[in-house]
């Protein structure tokens, strides 16, 4: 009995405005991480079409970074539905993944400096999602110990 009192209210904590507009916020960065991730992809395509010398990190990461944003949509998703473990991985792939990018850009003769930017680019929506998965609306509604 106490399981399913706890599980209300957490569901109660979950479904008010505040949260729910603040998973909004999330997907929406999500999707537009996705998008930029998406032009990162044709300008890659367009500048090797070009003639231009594009290496393989700049491949791998191009391709990839689509595929993690369709990832990351189905984890917010499940997250603003009452995922914990979902939430967490959100949360905590919101500070890893710039920092990842970015770190990596910035060792000398990894990728040029327009990819580099380009990049910097895709991960402030990213970067956003990890404030708003750490603002007061959804630690309210996934409160630690639960």
């Amino acid at each position: 009995m106490e399981t399913n009192a706890h599980t209300a209210a957490d569901a109660a904590l979950l479904n008010t405005p505040r949260a729910q507009g603040a998973f909004d916020t999330a997907r929406s960065c999500v999707k537009v991480y996705g998008a930029l991730s998406a032009v990162a992809v044709l300008a890659v395509v367009a500048v090797s079409i070009s003639g231009h010398t594009v290496n393989t990190f700049m491949w791998v990461r191009a391709v990839l970074l689509p595929v993690v944003a369709v990832l990351i949509h189905r984890m917010t998703v499940s997250a603003s539905r009452g995922s914990r473990p979902a939430f967490e991985r959100v949360r905590a792939l919101a500070v890893i993944m710039p920092t990842a990018i970015i770190g990596v850009d910035l060792i000398p003769g990894v990728c040029p400096p327009w990819y580099a930017a380009m990049q910097v680019v895709c991960v402030l929506p990213v970067i956003r999602v990890a404030f708003t998965t750490r603002g007061s609306a959804l630690r309210a509604a996934f409160p630690e110990g639960h």
